[in-house]
């Protein structure tokens, strides 16, 4: 085998192109681009075949997209099985429709945008006709007869239960980063008594329900989204429909019911952890130890009211994590990507809602001096 090369003979009565080597698709290499550089607008009169070796339609493409204007058949007498091919790829190139014609880009980009906004409402009008089916679910399925208590059972001990140690463990973590900021900072000003009431608000009003919720989302939010869209893909929720089963009461309900009992369990355990790591890391770095700690906290009267800020939240997030992860779940199509990408968006969205309601919440509760 032979790479494809050429030469351009200007002598004679006209143009003669020369060929050597395999004009195939796998020994063309970039001979194309060199080809159209060396011709340009000149018209290719004659082909010299005596060193070519294989002949295919790459080649006669490349040939046909060079030159400038078609081939005789007499070009080809060295080699008619090449002529042959040659005529028709040239036939097919000039029968076959140009590019499209692409659109200036400024097009394109407010096509993209409107595509957007179309998808968000088009979400929007999807999301609120899931939240009506959901509420119409959940009212129906608060008769006694019609609580599945296994199913409710077993989402509360995986979605809740199971998150007991990474929720715990992270906002161990938090509160001790908070206290380790406010005993540098505020030793400076000599206020580093300070820094209790500082780890106790941040993590009572704000950071135990936030980062609880947040590890929800990713961890369950997508768990449901993954687990009702596979049922979907393998038509499971079909069947349940066509045996009478609401797939709302059989998949959606007890996950709800799960997430809205054991966020506040959750929220509540992630301030204890929290306080806790705050409390080491100021008695290491201040020297103040667990007696002195739990005493200011305990007699600030507003730590009363900031726990009951950070508790009031957690069930509105606990729904927002739940719908979200089952809303995206019973969108899932039957493909693979569609499963990927719902599950992706259940995630953003949920982490999206969870911190856009805490701003709300702040407003709100700023609005009351709470």
């Amino acid at each position: 085998m032979a790479a494809a090369d050429f030469q351009i003979e200007d002598g004679g009565p006209g143009l003669t192109l020369r060929l050597t080597g395999d004009w195939t698709a796998t020994e063309l290499g970039r001979i194309s681009r060199r080809l159209d550089d060396e011709l340009q607008d000149r018209c290719v009169d004659a082909v010299d075949l005596t060193d070519m070796g294989r002949f295919d339609t790459a080649g006669a493409l490349a040939i046909v997209q060079a030159a400038n204007c078609v081939l005789p058949p007499t070009a080809w007498t060295q080699r008619p099985e090449a002529g042959r091919t040659y005529a028709m790829v040239e036939k097919l190139e000039r029968e076959s429709a140009g590019p499209p014609r692409r659109s200036p880009g400024w097009v394109r980009t407010f096509g993209k945008v409107g595509r957007g906004v179309h998808d968000i409402f088009d979400e929007a009008t999807l999301s609120m006709a899931f939240l009506g089916r959901l509420v119409v679910a959940a009212g129906s399925a608060l008769r006694p007869g019609r609580i599945r208590w296994a199913a409710w059972f077993s989402q509360v001990e995986r979605a809740g239960l199971d998150a007991i140690p990474i929720v715990a463990t992270t906002n161990f973590f938090i509160g001790a980063v908070i206290a380790y900021l406010g005993a540098n900072l505020l030793t400076q000003f000599g206020a580093g008594v300070y820094t209790v009431q500082l780890v106790a608000v941040a993590t009572l009003r704000e950071l135990a329900v936030l980062i609880t919720a947040i590890l929800l989302a990713g961890r369950s939010s997508s768990s449901f989204a993954a687990e009702i869209g596979s049922m979907r893909m393998n038509q499971e929720v079909d069947a349940m429909q066509v045996m009478g089963v609401n797939p709302f009461q059989a998949l959606v309900i007890p996950r709800l019911a799960a997430m809205v009992l054991m966020m506040p369990l959750l929220t509540f355990i992630g301030m204890v952890a929290g306080m806790l790591g705050g409390m080491l890391v100021t008695w290491a770095e201040l020297s103040y130890g667990p007696s002195f700690f739990i005493q200011r906290v305990s007699e600030d009267p507003k730590m009363g009211t900031h726990l009951m800020v950070g508790m009031i939240k957690a069930p509105v997030f606990a729904v927002v994590i739940a719908a979200i992860g089952c809303r995206q779940g019973m969108a899932v199509a039957g493909d693979v990507e569609s499963l990927g990408r719902r599950v992706t968006a259940a995630v953003v969205q949920a982490i999206f809602a969870i911190i856009f309601l805490d701003a709300v919440f702040a407003m709100i509760f700023l609005e009351l001096n709470l």
